[in-house]
């Protein structure tokens, strides 16, 4: 066996691992000289990390310019805007501008509110400005011209009435009317006085009981011109007596009724009375032709009146004194029966500075006007008393002879609020 084959193997192992070794601290060498200039890369890419850092730093000194920038954009926007809606909610507005949007300024001034009560009351018609139609004899409904509701004018016929006394009385008119016609043409000197006389009064009577009966002046006339005894019918109309609306008809065609039977009831409700329940107290400081306001139970809209009358006798049961408030009711907003809320103007008190109501409006909770100054239209907070008439007393924020806003105030708060948004959807 050759002993020397493991050793030469061996030997040659060792030498290749020698050389291997030689290779491998040859690479790390040049590894290094790579890694050295990977190195370098990486400080250049420190460098240029720094570079980035200083690229950074100068995005963030941008990012101050730009913050400064926009701090300063936002301001000349705010300025801009300004231009139309002012600094703070200040309007922009020339006196042109105002005229044309409705904004109408007034000057502020000292006034004396006035003093009034707040009482419950209820919508009744004007007796004086109502009627109604009955008959005055007993008779049967023949047919109606007018429904409930229906609006009706003087002299229009409502409804036709027949009745055998109607006959009657038609019948001795034409009757007496006739002879009296025979009389007149005779004269006293052919019949005598006493025939005479009788003659006219009998006539009179006629006609007078036809007249009391229910039929016109027209309509009998009418009758008397045609002179035809078979237009004796009992058939008769009655007619309404005054313009208005039919607020009440309660019978049926074919029904005979008797005298003073309501028909028809029929009422201009262009004006109505309110009937205010005050105490004796409160309504002793009430004068006839004091102002007065009405406004329905939950309603907004107050709607103006005087009072008219005083009632010298108190309700049995509440102990109140009722004070009668005309109103003027052409838009139709009140009907009878309706439960309302009357403020009753009772005297005045001393001066106040004080607005309309129209001029206030409230801007984040606090009440506020809008001050005038050149073209420009400022909001002002204010601090408000009481509001009577029409009016709000103000109690600071805002001296005397100051011109503000006394319409279109809610337009301006439009203008302003739409800003805001603006402002706040840009940020």
């Amino acid at each position: 066996m050759n002993t020397n084959f493991p050793r030469e193997t061996t030997m040659r192992n060792v030498f290749l691992i020698f050389l291997m070794l030689g290779l491998f601290l040859c690479a790390p060498a040049g590894a290094d000289e790579d890694h050295g200039e990977e190195g370098h890369g990486h400080e250049e890419t420190a460098a240029g990390h720094d570079e980035e850092g200083h690229g950074a730093g100068e995005e963030d000194h941008g990012h101050e310019e730009g913050a400064g920038g926009e701090n300063h954009e936002h301001e000349e926007g705010a300025g801009g805007h300004g231009e139309e809606h002012g600094e703070e909610g200040v309007v922009k507005m020339d006196a042109a501008q105002r005229e044309a949007n409705g904004v109408v300024t007034a000057l502020v001034a000292r006034r004396p509110l006035s003093e009034e009560v707040v009482a419950p009351g209820e919508v009744t018609i004007n007796v004086y400005r109502s009627s109604q139609i009955t008959p005055r004899i007993n008779a049967q409904i023949v047919a109606r011209h007018a429904r409930l509701g229906d609006p009706v004018k003087k002299g229009q016929a409502v409804v036709t009435l027949s009745s055998v006394e109607m006959a009657e009385a038609q019948g001795g008119l034409l009757q007496a009317d006739v002879e009296w016609k025979r009389v007149k043409k005779l004269g006293r000197k052919v019949v005598s006085e006493k025939r005479y006389i009788a003659a006219q009064v009998e006539r009179q009577q006629a006609y007078a009981r036809v007249r009391a009966y229910g039929m016109t002046k027209s309509q009998i006339d009418a009758l008397l011109k045609q002179g035809d005894a078979s237009k004796a019918t009992g058939e008769f109309k009655l007619l309404a007596g005054q313009d208005g609306v039919v607020i009440s008809d309660d019978f049926i065609v074919g029904e005979v009724v008797q005298p003073g039977r309501v028909l028809f009831e029929i009422s201009d409700e262009s004006v109505l009375w309110v009937e205010a329940q005050l105490t004796p107290a409160e309504a002793g400081r009430v004068v006839i032709g004091a102002p007065a306001r009405v406004r329905r139970d939950g309603g907004q809209a107050w709607l103006s009146g005087r009072v008219v009358q005083l009632h010298h006798r108190l309700d049995e049961i509440t102990r109140t004194q009722s004070v009668r408030i005309e109103v003027d009711n052409s838009n139709d907003d009140l009907h009878p029966g309706q439960f309302v809320e009357a403020a009753v103007q009772t005297g005045a008190g001393a001066p106040v500075i004080a607005v309309p109501k129209s001029a206030v409006v409230l801007m984040k909770g606090s009440p506020t006007v809008f001050k005038v100054e050149g073209d420009e239209l400022h909001p002002q907070v204010i601090e408000v008393g009481a509001s009577r008439g029409g009016w709000t007393e103000v109690l600071s924020g805002l001296p005397e002879g100051e011109e503000i806003v006394v319409q279109g105030v809610f337009f301006l708060k439009s203008l302003i609020l739409k800003s805001q948004m603006g402002e706040g959807h840009a940020h």
